[in-house]
């Protein structure tokens, strides 16, 4: 019998650490199945993605993983895993402890560890710096006394 894996995330800015974790879950198993948050979910419990889910969900969709990419509506999983005969979890480690009750459920629970490296909060803030920088140098020029046309 095959073993499927489901791997969940938002997949906001889309990075490195996101297609580490989804070629981890592609190697646990023989059917991966993604995820991917809707942007009412992820609005439920923090500030809205900065790219939206249609855009999210078709970035996904073209890797070569994932059997089936579908979307997330929901941070309870029990249905899910009923539903879709789910054997391994995998989410990010910020989630650290949220998903263990699947384990009572006989899936293996996996909190991929994101380290120190790349994270979508990273990159916006990032982002956001080096956008306050430019403009900031862009409104800073002085002005030419005489404009001389020949």
């Amino acid at each position: 019998m095959s073993s499927v894996v489901y791997v969940s995330g938002t997949f906001d800015l889309f990075h490195r650490n996101h297609l580490k974790m989804i070629e981890y879950g592609a190697g646990l198993g023989d059917i991966l199945i993604v995820g991917v948050s809707t942007d009412e979910l992820v609005c439920s419990y923090k500030k809205p993605p900065s790219i939206p889910f249609e855009e999210r969900i078709a970035i996904i969709e073209a890797l070569k993983y994932p059997d089936v990419v579908i979307p997330q509506r929901s941070l309870e999983h029990t249905e899910r895993v009923i539903d879709l005969n789910i054997d391994v979890f995998v989410v990010g480690d910020d989630w650290k402890g949220k998903y263990d009750y699947l384990r009572d459920l006989g899936v293996k629970v996996f909190y991929f560890p994101y380290g120190s490296g790349v994270s979508s909060t990273k990159l916006k803030k990032q982002i956001y710096t080096q956008y306050k920088e430019l403009i900031s140098s862009s409104d800073k020029h002085s002005i030419p006394d005489v404009i001389k046309y020949d």
